[in-house]
């Protein structure tokens, strides 16, 4: 095994390193920056070339003329199908037919419909919303003096606000927070078959609630994307019925999961280097700078995968093969020093910040701008509330997966700030 698969698969497999993939993210990008790699797929470590394949055209998604065209080879990528076969015979993404799987014409056409839920404009006015739904978690949390913050807060807040959105009854939401743990392994690059099986099955029930939910609403419409989306369904502009529920899923998931590990992350981050949190403290214009720090410190998506139809060039002359299945390590973009100076030091008022932790190009995430708004709430909300914000478990543990990073748990105990009301700032 060469030295830049060995690197590939300790980045990948390895719990002591997967706590901090960074460094060997760089020994990578000095090695073998495009590796063309004995495990099934090639990977990128390089900002220029992560961005170039993420825009690209002639990149895309696995679809079922791509994956008979180009059967796996042996390796890490061909333990598992990325197609399934659906109810009608027709071969599917194992995710559904929603904005994650489908490449252009289908992807433009759902992408426009749910778009307009998410411009500035939308997720603005949302804004005095979030604040009061962070409040009424914030008020619990105070009191006790002590949070287990992912399931107290990074969890919640996120849920409530996409699930306000799209039409998820409160009562429903909690139960997915253990759905979408399952349902993930199918975005990782590794997973046994027993994990696999369990993801599939979360998956299928996500897809029976949300069919019964379209039901509901098909017979009692509500102000919500959901009730939204199905009219545009029996509209002039159509979403097949799979591409109804695939796409209500994965607005709803996508709606918490990145968010919540964003708030995680960011926190952490910030806890474990009290300069950064001692400036915002003294500075609030730096909240939306440094958002996007924390997002390219320890991003909550740490790759994207795509494949290739034509050869494609590279910005230093490789070549991508047709056919090709290509990793592009977002967190190793996010660090690399032709793009960010001194990428290992986080600066929360960093500039040249063109973070992929969204991706970019087709498959930009539509919701960056309400996780961004919801990360800067959160952190400027507990940095007004508390005084001080102290970790209890100097190693937290961390989810088992590589692609969503993010912590399982993050105990802390906070000291209100006794100059501050103890009612929320939007009361």
């Amino acid at each position: 095994m060469s030295e830049a698969d060995n690197l590939v698969l300790r980045i990948l497999l390895d719990p002591d390193h997967r706590r901090d993939p960074y460094p060997l993210y760089a020994a990578l990008r000095t090695t073998a920056p495009v590796h063309r790699s004995s495990l099934g797929a090639t990977f990128l470590t390089r900002h220029a070339d992560c961005q170039l394949v993420l825009r690209d055209p002639r990149c895309g998604k696995p679809d079922a003329q791509w994956e008979a065209r180009f059967p796996p080879p042996p390796g890490l990528f061909s333990a598992r199908p990325s197609m399934e076969v659906g109810d009608d015979g027709e071969a599917v993404p194992a995710l559904g037919r929603s904005m994650l799987t489908l490449n252009p014409p289908d992807h433009t056409r759902v992408r426009g419909l749910v778009s307009r839920a998410f411009t500035p404009r939308r997720v603005a006015s949302l804004e005095p919303a979030i604040v009061r739904m962070l409040d009424d978690l914030l008020d619990p949390i105070a009191a006790r003096g002590e949070s287990e913050i992912m399931g107290d807060l990074a969890f919640r807040l996120p849920v409530a606000v996409i699930g306000e959105l799209v039409g998820v009854p409160e009562s429903d939401r909690d139960q997915f927070r253990g759905l979408v743990r399952r349902a993930s392994a199918l975005v990782e690059p590794v997973a046994t078959p027993e994990v696999v099986a369990e993801a599939q099955e979360a998956a299928g029930a996500m897809l029976d609630y949300f069919s019964d939910l379209i039901a509901e609403r098909r017979r009692q419409p509500q102000d919500d994307l959901l009730s939204a989306l199905i009219s545009a369904r029996d509209g002039e502009d159509r979403l097949s019925e799979l591409e109804l529920q695939s796409t209500a899923i994965i607005i709803f998931l996508a709606g918490f999961e990145t968010t919540t590990n964003l708030i995680g992350n960011g926190l952490y981050a910030l806890l474990t280097q009290p300069d950064g949190i001692r400036r915002l403290r003294r500075d609030g214009s730096l909240d939306d700078t440094a958002i996007d720090e924390l997002l390219r410190w320890d991003s909550p998506v740490q790759l994207d995968m795509r494949v290739t139809f034509e050869d494609v060039a590279l910005p230093g002359g490789e070549v991508l093969e047709a056919g090709s299945r290509v990793v592009t390590f977002l967190g190793a973009a996010n660090h690399d020093p032709a793009v960010f100076a001194d990428p290992g030091r986080m600066d929360l008022g960093r500039t040249d910040s063109p973070i992929l932790s969204f991706a970019v190009g087709p498959h930009y995430c539509l919701g960056a701008s309400l996780a961004r708004a919801e990360g800067r709430l959160v952190l400027r909300g507990l940095l007004d509330r508390f005084s001080d914000i102290e970790l209890l478990d100097d190693d937290p543990p961390r989810r088992t997966g590589f692609t969503l990073r993010g912590f399982d748990e993050l105990p802390v105990r906070l000291t209100t700030n006794a100059d501050r009301p103890t009612t929320g700032r939007s009361r």
